[in-house]
């Protein structure tokens, strides 16, 4: 059930909370990435400034060892020679070697914090480099994703969209089947059926005016007959001919085509058809004869229903590996903007060319006709 309500708007409408969503996640890694180089400054001043202290420390420190040296051995020396010296002099000896003793102490332990501190920092750098490291690459690859998203799955609405015109299209050929049958049955049924049943019931007359009247009454209306005959065949071939111009598989495109747009243009008195056929005068695949056929005829149909036009000019040009059509008419026109892209007719004509991996073009303004252009590769016969 969802997959079948799932359409472009919808799709549509999920991507771009995915691309809000991505956006976010993005804007807030490089929030992340930008707090981290922040930070990544400060302690690297920090770092400096500590490197500074432990440099100074060990340069007091050094000089303390020094001094605690001598005062160790002036220590020695009074505590050897200790009657050769006063009380108070090996008082201040003990308290000299002692007070530099703690001050070297207390030196060390500084210097021990001061390392620490600075091998916390540089542990810190390094993990602050990476996390910016992989700030910068995440978002680097956010950025493609968006891309992809922005692009590339846009594409997948479009061919959504066009899945669902084609699904509009099958269905629409389905309608135009059972239309056409309707039509040919009621064509079939006020034509030639019709017909048909006069024949019977006038063979019956026939024989009835020659048994009670002459036989010259009997011969006039049997020539009635034939005339009413020959117009019933007409209808049967006229039927058959829009079904399928047998010519097409007997002659090939370009004879079943002059001979179609001769026979509707005596049909249509009020309106003139050129055709002119260029190039390459040669039989083509069945398929592209039926569908460049088609093609025209709905072009020139098309001119003749909507257009109102005076002239209508067809040219075909067959090369060695295209085949170029150009159906010109000097009708109405019609305004582009407003003609709904999805017209059965138009996409019809689109898919027959997207069939034979061809191109079409339709031209028209108002008041200035309308101008349809079709090539078709067609493989190179060498």
């Amino acid at each position: 059930m969802g997959l079948r309500k799932l359409d472009a708007n919808t799709l549509d409408h999920i991507l771009e909370s995915m691309i809000e969503t991505v956006g976010s996640s993005k804007d807030e890694i490089f929030r992340i990435g930008e707090q981290c180089r922040h930070d990544y400054e400060t302690i690297t001043d920090e770092l400096k400034e500590v490197k500074r202290m432990v440099a100074l420390i060990i340069h007091d420190g050094d000089k303390l060892e020094t001094k605690v040296r001598f005062a160790r051995k002036r220590l020695s020396e009074v505590s050897k020679h200790f009657k050769d010296y006063t009380e108070a002099e090996v008082r201040q000896a003990y308290e000299v070697a002692h007070k530099l003793q703690m001050e070297l102490t207390m030196n060390r332990q500084q210097e021990k914090q001061l390392r620490e501190r600075r091998d916390d920092l540089e542990r810190r750098l390094i993990g602050l480099s990476e996390t910016i490291e992989r700030a910068g690459s995440l978002v680097s690859q956010i950025s493609v994703v968006m891309n992809y998203m922005m692009s590339d799955i846009r594409q997948m609405g479009q061919a959504l969209e066009n899945a669902k015109q084609k699904q509009d299209f099958g269905l629409k050929i389905i309608e135009a089947q059972e239309e056409e049958r309707k039509r040919l049955s009621r064509e079939i049924h006020d034509g030639p059926a019709q017909m048909l049943a006069n024949v019977m019931m006038r063979s019956d007359l026939i024989e009835k005016i020659y048994k009670e009247r002459s036989g010259e009454e009997a011969i006039a209306e049997i020539r009635s007959l034939k005339k009413m005959v020959r117009s019933a065949l007409y209808e049967v071939r006229r039927v058959i001919y829009d079904l399928r111009p047998m010519a097409l598989d007997d002659l090939g495109l370009v004879p079943t085509l002059k001979k179609y747009l001769q026979t509707i243009e005596e049909y249509h008195k009020t309106t003139k058809i050129q055709f002119v056929n260029i190039g390459e005068d040669r039989r083509l695949p069945a398929k592209y004869e039926v569908a460049l056929f088609r093609l025209i005829q709905e072009s020139v149909q098309n001119a003749f229903k909507h257009a109102n036009a005076n002239l209508i000019q067809v040219k075909l040009e067959i090369k060695n590996c295209v085949i170029s059509v150009i159906i010109k008419d000097d009708g109405n026109g019609f305004d582009q903007e407003k003609t709904k892209p999805e017209s059965f007719g138009i996409l019809g004509m689109k898919e027959r060319v997207e069939l034979l991996d061809g191109e079409i073009s339709i031209d028209s303004k108002v008041g200035s006709g309308t101008l349809v252009m079709i090539q078709v590769p067609v493989a190179n016969r060498e």
